[in-house]
């Protein structure tokens, strides 16, 4: 592991990334806020979905630095008493959960659609690039939200599993044409290859070509798109939790934070949302950031 390391420090990817600050600084905020999320449970002062810990009389407390404010609550208190850190660390690994599973799922069907579109062309190409196109006419977020209150309505009564399966559903169905589009077009070049050719002549079958010749060759510009696509879903779930379609209510999202704290914002309980949304910010930043390094 070691030498594999030092060997990719020695690459010119490597070397890009030690001459790279803002891709340096951009990794280790991604991955503090990644590794808090994932071993909140340790890291979090406080847990907040403990309602046995929550007392109405610390709630709108004010951060520890401030003349009413507590030293037991860093970042101070939301309208139930919880600890904003807490709530942060908490929501921010709902927040990463979603995202990353959203555009799992997105750049699963994605690829699939967009190597079957690509590869094989004729009426299957045109329909797949009819629907892409039917997709991008209309807003992202009125589809991820229309997608999400059918989901609600149809669930009303739903376990805060098949809410988050709801809100994943819908972020990938919104995500998906993007990474169709990228594959089709480098699936298109690639199939006019020697290498192609010479597979079919041989005559291996055709999803055989396309699974193991074609999709390795046209991965890299995917994944670089992930990355990226990571921070859109991640402000997108937040969108929808602050629109009140997304995570639910007792689920302390960032989106959901700054619903709650949007209701104190101008009685001077600023702290409830502007620190959530400073994660998000940051979050969504570094992300950003490490893509299009990664590009």
């Amino acid at each position: 592991m070691k030498k594999i390391f030092a060997r990719w420090l020695d690459s010119d990817v490597g070397h890009s990334f030690r001459t790279s600050p803002v891709a340096i600084t951009a990794t280790v905020v991604a991955f503090i806020c990644i590794f808090c999320s994932v071993f909140a449970g340790w890291v979090a002062p406080h847990n907040p979905f403990d309602l046995s810990t929550l007392e109405l009389s610390d709630a709108r407390l004010p951060p520890a630095w401030s003349a009413q404010g507590s030293s037991k609550f860093l970042l101070g208190t939301d309208d139930q008493g919880r600890d904003i850190l807490s709530a942060l660390i908490y929501g921010a690994r709902i927040s990463l959960v979603v995202g990353v599973a959203s555009v799992i799922l997105s750049m699963i069907v994605g690829v699939a659609l967009g190597l079957l579109a690509g590869f094989r062309g004729g009426w299957i190409d045109t329909v797949l690039m009819r629907l892409c196109d039917v997709m991008l006419s209309f807003p992202a977020i009125l589809v991820a939200l229309l997608i999400a209150g059918v989901g609600r309505a149809l669930f009303p009564n739903a376990h805060d599993s098949v809410a988050f399966g709801v809100l994943i559903l819908s972020i990938t169905l919104t995500g998906w044409v993007q990474y169709a589009r990228t594959v089709r077009g480098s699936t298109m070049v690639e199939r006019s290859k020697e290498y192609v050719q010479a597979a079919r002549v041989t005559g291996v079958a055709p999803l055989r070509i396309m699974r193991r010749h074609v999709l390795p060759n046209v991965l890299g510009p995917v994944l670089v798109l992930a990355t990226i696509q990571v921070a859109t879903a991640i402000i997108t779930e937040a969108t929808l939790s602050f629109l009140g379609v997304g995570a639910p209510p007792t689920s302390p999202s960032l989106g959901t934070l700054i619903r709650v704290g949007n209701d104190y914002l101008f009685s001077g309980e600023w702290w409830i949302t502007v620190f959530p949304g400073l994660m998000l910010v940051l979050i969504a930043l570094s992300v950003n950031l490490l893509g299009d390094w990664l590009r």
